[in-house]
């Protein structure tokens, strides 16, 4: 069985490249995850898990990471990634982490992450204790990607 993760940290990142993966790769970067090996995982932030500021990942590391993700190449098009958590107010049941990417503004789209939490929150009958978000936005110009992401670390 894999460790249960007691860390998390919330990031975003935004870039334009030349070609759509490097706009991808360019955003990871941003976000600091970039030199690593990123574990899609679903939306479950472990219960009692602790939120900690300028994690430095190992290199090659494989990371568990929920995420958001936009790419264009269409030019003059704004794009936008927002992650959102919720914290319940009883920590020993879990919290949820919402993903939400668009064409539009970083604003739309800490807007709908942030109502995706309160509705995962009602699914499951947990109260909520607190809710944030991060996103980003950027204008394309050949190839851009917009990021946010929440990672879960030990």
């Amino acid at each position: 069985m894999l460790p249960i993760p007691t860390k998390y940290f919330i990031s975003f990142g935004s870039c334009n490249a030349d070609h759509p993966l490097n706009a991808f790769d360019g955003a990871l970067l941003s976000a600091g995850v970039g030199n690593t090996n990123l574990v899609r995982v679903s939306s479950i932030l472990p219960p009692s898990a602790v939120e900690v500021k300028n994690l430095v990942l190992p290199y090659g590391a494989l990371v568990p990471i929920a995420y958001a993700s936009k790419v264009s190449t269409n030019k003059g098009e704004r794009i936008a990634a927002a992650a959102g958590i919720g914290i319940p107010e009883d920590p020993s049941l879990p919290g949820l982490i919402m993903e939400y990417s668009c064409s539009g503004s970083k604003e739309e789209a800490e807007k709908t992450v942030l109502e995706m939490v309160e509705e995962g929150f009602a699914m499951r009958g947990f109260k909520l204790l607190e809710k944030k978000a991060v996103t980003t936005d950027i204008v394309v110009d050949k190839a851009a990607c917009a990021f946010a992401c929440v990672v879960l670390w030990y």
